[in-house]
């Protein structure tokens, strides 16, 4: 890598990490709250015979205007920080367990886009005790990347 690129990206290292745990934090918001609002549509539209369309509207904004954007800006960061030489020693373990982890992480980001889509064509066939299992995955994913962050093992 060229030292002006290399300097730049160590000037703003601080920055991107920032910008990187911000985006984080609200991606990660939106992916513990979204399944929880398909478990209310789910269990409102057994209740009243069909959920208000309220639901809909809450469930593709959060994905499409608030968990979208930071995923993109959490990957795009995530790259500039692995792109600066000297931060991640590729021959320990915990950046492999990480990058999987947030690999995995992302998989489900788009398996809920799909719930999104099959809610908004009256297509949803799972309950909301299935959504409320699923709902799990990001939280033992979120514990590996922190561990693999923080303890790096």
């Amino acid at each position: 890598m060229p030292d002006a690129i290399t300097d730049l990206l160590f000037a703003l290292y601080p920055w991107i990490k920032a910008f990187h745990v911000m985006a984080v934090i609200t991606w990660m918001a939106g992916i513990f709250y979204l399944p929880r609002l398909f478990v209310y549509h789910v269990e409102q539209a057994e209740k009243v015979n069909g959920a208000p369309d309220i639901f809909l509207t809450m469930e593709y904004k959060l994905y499409r205007y608030i968990m979208r954007p930071s995923l993109y800006v959490t990957w795009a960061c995530g790259l500039l920080l692995v792109a600066t030489p000297g931060i991640v020693d590729w021959s320990w373990v915990w950046p492999w367990t990480k990058g999987a982890s947030v690999i995995a992480m992302t998989g489900f980001h788009f398996w809920l886009g799909r719930q999104v889509q099959a809610f908004r064509n009256g297509e949803n066939s799972l309950t909301g005790r299935r959504y409320r299992m699923m709902n799990e995955v990001p939280t033992l994913l979120m514990v590996v990347i922190v561990l693999s962050v923080i303890v790096r093992f």
